[in-house]
């Protein structure tokens, strides 16, 4: 029986993976289509190939680095996502917004898209560092967790659980 459990389980997470997939893909390819059409971030394919070539560094290690990397978009979105939100305040306020913390939280993010020679993650962070519209940077801070979603479907799904579960536990214990 529980066997029969554990291969139903295994086909639904491969299902919520591929969903996940799937939606990244589609936020990918609207992106591109509207919004962050000059950056032509749909249809990119990232291969290791050029992190393993100038960087000296064997194919299993990279991999856990574009792993790290995964990780860490997905739990930057939200820093992002706050630094987008001070702003608006400020704007709407009539205050002089400070896109500090946002260029800061970006510069740190492109130093691991670069090393690891990322490029639609180099576009959409230096789109981050430079642009001051806030609608268009929110479109960034969506197709960078796409574009990290499609490097390591299953490392971002995990993360993802993550994410969820701590959510979770900090609503049902504030």
């Amino acid at each position: 029986m529980f066997e029969q459990y554990q291969f139903k389980n295994k086909l639904s997470k491969s299902k919520e993976i591929q969903s996940l997939l799937d939606n990244a893909n589609g936020v990918c390819r609207k992106l591109s289509d509207t919004e962050l059409e000059p950056l032509a971030l749909d249809g990119y394919e990232y291969t290791t190939e050029d992190a393993l070539d100038e960087l000296g560094l064997d194919d299993e290690l990279v991999h856990q680095l574009v792993e790290d990397y995964v990780i860490q978009i997905l739990k930057s979105k939200f820093l992002f996502l706050d630094c987008i939100e001070e702003l608006k305040k400020a704007q709407n306020s009539d205050k002089q917004p400070d896109y500090t913390p946002l260029r800061e939280l970006a510069h740190k993010n492109l130093g691991v898209a670069r090393n690891l020679r990322i490029k639609d993650a180099e576009k959409i962070l230096a789109e981050l560092m430079t642009k001051e519209n806030l609608p268009y940077l929110e479109a960034c801070v969506r197709a960078l967790e796409s574009c990290a979603i499609k490097l390591k479907p299953l490392c971002a799904y995990h993360t993802l659980k993550l994410i969820d579960i701590k959510n979770t536990l900090l609503n049902t214990f504030v």
